[in-house]
């Protein structure tokens, strides 16, 4: 094996891959998006390119949306670079601290928002900054810390690293935009150059019945909305040629709004507000009943009956819980113990996994905290299986010390098995395992994609995604293959529009430097 020879890098530590060197090479020449697969080293090629950096005299910036992945940067670099200082900034530091820490290290690793106040409130500048690294640069649109350190770059080398930008041509140009990126670097699995390193990922579908109870409960739902639809549709606020879905029901939450911002406060406008307001609670529930099942639907009809119950309660909630297929639902979700069907699946396929070699390790994602805490419960019934929870921060979660104290005990084997929220889908370091399963589908090709990208790392690996027959379940999915499918092909068009906006602006400079 052959490695990477630099006179900061640290001598046999990092394998030299002719993909990442070609990578690091365009990034030290031009302001780089680079996009490449989990697992297949955007650090390394970040790490050449720091190094590079730091030969010529530059200091680096390198920017990670949490703590624990700017820990675990700072640690990589720590391990991989010669003679540099090294160290990690956030915001819980005092501002006269990060401001040393910059002015004292070669080597700066921080989440953003601290920077992006320091240097707002005018702490410190970037003159000495020779490259600024943006990890999971996707996240660089709207009002989002990038953004502001970005617009404080004072013209040194940036790079934009991600396994996952999107299908949306008009969102990476507003990242390129915004983080001052003018080219796309872009490598997947089947690149003649990154095939060699690449472990084959089986992706299998694992399709499920609904129950009788649950299809009686579906149906109940789609009555009701149904009507609630209908109604909307007879009000002229909901386009009819546009299938009902949480996406067109949020557009017309936000233009009853608007017209009541303008003051149309009308007799349509208010019972459209309290209609779609039903909708949105409709929707919610039937996608719970369809891609988790009773516990998480129950614990939600049990929240919408204590709003329902209180004075305050809103118009809609009241006339909801009053409504008689409510009370009929109610009581099937409440006297059931059927559970989804993808709960026995799911503890099958995690049986069948740590049963195929010692060793073995699984992640099972689901978007929702009741679904995770379920699955635990029932995978740790499994003989064999050692099982861990990992979810966000928010109400009552896991902090982020927490969670890296988690996967620490997933990568030393105390625990084979770990649930999780969408916290574990980027950027934590979470160690490659041997199958990934998908409790729920997701209709967000990025999601997808860095799910998938868990597996598949050190070895061949398994991906699992379970979808419930004649539910939203096939819509996502759907959604989610075809988005991937047009991403690609989208990326190589965009970098060359990219180039062809950057030529004509130095053609336009040169022309007025010439006048």
């Amino acid at each position: 094996m052959a490695f990477v020879s630099h006179p900061r890098i640290l001598p046999e530590r990092i394998e030299e891959r002719r993909y990442q060197m070609s990578m690091a090479l365009t990034c030290l020449e031009q302001n780089t998006l680079l996009i490449l697969p989990t697992g297949l080293g955007k650090t390394v090629v970040a790490l050449y390119v720091a190094a590079e950096t730091l030969d010529k005299g530059g200091k680096v910036l390198m920017l990670a949306p949490t703590k624990p992945l700017v820990d675990q940067h700072r640690s990589t670099m720590s391990e991989m670079l010669e003679g540099a200082d090294i160290a990690a900034m956030n915001g819980n530091m005092r501002p006269e601290t990060r401001r040393k820490v910059i002015m004292e290290n070669d080597v700066i690793v921080s989440t953003p928002q601290a920077v992006a106040n320091d240097l707002e409130a005018g702490r410190y500048g970037l003159d000495g900054i020779g490259l600024i690294v943006f990890d999971e640069a996707h996240r660089g649109v709207g009002n989002y810390a990038y953004v502001t350190v970005a617009a404080h770059n004072p013209g040194c080398r940036t790079m934009g690293m991600t396994a996952s930008p999107g299908s949306d041509p008009e969102k990476i140009k507003e990242v390129c935009r915004n983080l001052g990126l003018t080219h796309i670097e872009l490598r997947s699995e089947d690149d003649p150059d990154v095939s060699p390193y690449v472990h084959d990922v089986y992706i299998n579908r694992v399709e499920v019945n609904m129950p009788k109870d649950l299809t009686d409960v579906i149906g109940l739902l789609r009555s009701m909305l149904d009507q609630y639809v209908r109604e909307l549709t007879q009000l002229r606020l909901m386009d009819p040629n546009w299938p009902a879905s949480t996406k067109h029901l949020l557009v017309v939450g936000q233009n009853l709004q608007a017209r009541l911002s303008r003051g149309q406060k009308t007799p349509t406008v208010f019972r459209g507000l309290t209609v779609q307001a039903v909708c949105m609670k409709l929707m919610h529930a039937l996608n719970l009943a369809e891609t988790q099942g009773m516990s998480s639907l129950r614990a939600y009809l049990e929240k919408l009956d204590r709003e329902g119950g209180i004075s305050q309660a809103s118009k809609g909630s009241k006339e909801l819980i009053g409504r008689p297929e409510y009370r009929a639902l109610s009581d099937i979700v409440r006297s059931t113990n059927v559970e989804h069907p993808k709960v026995s699946r799911a503890m099958s396929l995690v049986s069948q996994v740590l049963s195929s070699r010692n060793g073995s390790k699984v992640i099972v994602f689901s978007q929702y905290r009741d679904t995770c805490d379920l699955l635990v419960d029932r995978l740790s019934k499994i003989d064999g299986a050692r099982v861990g929870k990992l979810i966000g921060q928010s109400n009552g979660g896991l902090r982020q010390k927490e969670q890296v104290e988690l996967l620490e005990m997933f990568r030393s084997g105390e625990y084979n098995v770990i649930v999780s929220t969408s916290v574990g889908e980027e950027g934590l370091d979470v160690t490659s395992t041997d199958a990934v399963i998908f409790y729920e589908p997701v209709p967000s090709e990025i999601r997808t994609i860095q799910r998938r990208g868990r597996t598949g790392r050190m070895n061949d690996g398994d991906v699992y995604v379970l979808v419930a027959k004649g539910t939203m379940d096939e819509v996502f999915e759907s959604t989610s293959k075809k988005r991937e499918e047009q991403m690609r092909s989208r990326m190589e068009r965009l970098n060359r529009e990219i180039s062809r906006e950057r030529t004509a602006d130095k053609e336009q400079h040169s022309l007025a430097d010439f006048r």
